[in-house]
């Protein structure tokens, strides 16, 4: 007797066993299974949360008090595509990674430089600008500061954490120079025209909208032929995010059609959009 209650003892801890197991192997499946995509976060709020800072002729406010912008009319023409709407939220430059991640936005669509280091943390879509840093000097100094050499020992400003920034600290003239950092560029503009700082060095799309005859900078200038790096932009989203492959399709999509070529031509960016 004793023996057969043993072995009936020992079944009922077998079966009881597999039963465990049985359940612990599905759930981790349907847990893999039922992992949301970051596209189906988006879409599954209706709207995508884009980080931007001022930064014309990307995402700015016209006279009339619109919102636009090439960036701007780009993520309208994507979301329209992708049925949600576009939510703009002004971010600070310094801390967009952080706010990325936290999911406070969705994606950096704002003149993104693509570099390699950012490229271990977020998830690019294709590069569509080619664009380029230059130097700001007012007009008046244009004899005087010519190259990188003549501005090694000048006051420099650039965004913080931006492709100026960085351009600044590759150039074997230009970090010898007196360099404080901004919060945006447009704060290097306003540095320059009021003489708290000899040039600014910043992005080419930027620049040649904000400054020379016609502007509200019309004393400044871009030192002609003065080139500093050849970047790309690209859209920031999430790292592993399925989101930067849909865009990327959508992206194809309005090229094709001729959407794109219009939106950059009404912002005098065709020729450095990205085909």
């Amino acid at each position: 007797m004793k023996k057969l209650l043993a072995l009936i003892l020992a079944l009922v801890m077998m079966l009881s066993l597999a039963a465990c197991g049985g359940t612990q192997a599905p759930a981790n499946d349907n847990s893999s299974a039922n992992a949301e995509s970051d596209l189906a976060y988006i879409t599954g709020n209706g709207k995508m949360i884009i980080g931007y800072t001022v930064y014309e002729p990307m995402n700015y406010t016209d006279d009339s008090g619109k919102f636009v912008g090439f960036d701007t009319e780009y993520a309208e023409a994507v979301c329209a595509e992708l049925g949600v709407d576009p939510e703009f939220v002004e971010i600070n430059w310094d801390t967009k990674e952080i706010e990325l991640d936290a999911k406070n936005i969705d994606c950096i669509w704002n003149g993104f430089t693509i570099t390699e280091e950012r490229k271990q943390n977020i998830e690019f879509t294709k590069p569509y600008i080619t664009n380029k840093q230059v130097v700001v000097i007012k007009a008046e100094n244009a004899e005087k500061y010519t190259d990188t050499a003549s501005l090694s020992s000048a006051n420099l400003v650039a965004e913080i954490e931006s492709a100026g920034e960085g351009a600044i600290a590759d150039d074997e003239n230009l970090k010898n120079a007196n360099y404080v950092a901004v919060a945006k560029q447009t704060d290097g503009l306003l540095e320059v025209k009021s003489g708290t700082a000899d040039a600014v060095v910043l992005d080419y799309t930027l620049a040649s909208a904000m400054v020379g005859e016609g502007t509200d900078y019309a004393d400044l200038m871009i030192i002609d032929g003065l080139d500093l790096q050849v970047e790309e932009y690209g859209i920031g989203f999430r790292k592993g995010s399925d989101a930067a492959a849909k865009v990327d399709e959508i992206t194809a999509k309005l090229l094709a059609d001729g959407t794109l070529d219009e939106i950059a031509a009404k912002y005098e960016l065709s020729a450095i959009l990205t085909k």
